[in-house]
């Protein structure tokens, strides 16, 4: 099958290679659409009175909230390994900064360590999003295996 984007293996990638993610404002839909699909009702997340009688600009995003905006797929790389991907197997963030509705976030990925295996490879990438103050609100790490390229 042809593919649109040239396909790439774990021996591709170099340390400090970038994948950007397109910048995001988080609206009140938004709010209401990670409420309605994570579950979380706590009135910190969809009640702006509740957040500003406790000094709150407005709705304050939660943190997978914020680590969703680090989605590999709204970015370039999953198309990239579409052959060679076996699988996402690790994630961890860290939550710096709050994030309320009315902020635009912009989220990158960048190839942090590449650890080969026999036949395939763990790439990982480190995960930052900024606001639209340039303040970083969240770091992480997101690890996948690809395949090798064959011998």
């Amino acid at each position: 099958m042809q593919h649109p984007f040239p396909q790439r293996y774990f021996d591709d990638f170099t340390l400090g290679e970038e994948f950007p993610i397109p910048s995001r404002t988080m609206t009140d839909a938004l709010f209401a659409a990670f409420q309605l699909a994570s579950g979380d009702n706590h009135p910190s997340h969809y009640d702006v009175e509740y957040c500003r009688q406790r000094g709150m600009p407005g709705m304050q995003a939660h943190g997978f909230q914020i680590l969703i905006q680090t989605a590999a797929g709204a970015g370039w790389f999953p198309h990239l390994v579409e052959e060679s991907m076996r699988g996402f197997i690790e994630q961890s963030s860290q939550f710096l900064k709050p994030v309320y509705t009315g902020d635009t976030l912009t989220a990158k990925l960048t190839v942090s360590e590449l650890t080969p295996n026999r036949s395939t490879g763990v790439i990982a990438l480190s995960s930052q999003v900024h606001n639209q103050r340039g303040e970083l609100v969240m770091t992480g790490v997101q690890k996948y295996l690809l395949k090798k390229r064959a011998a």
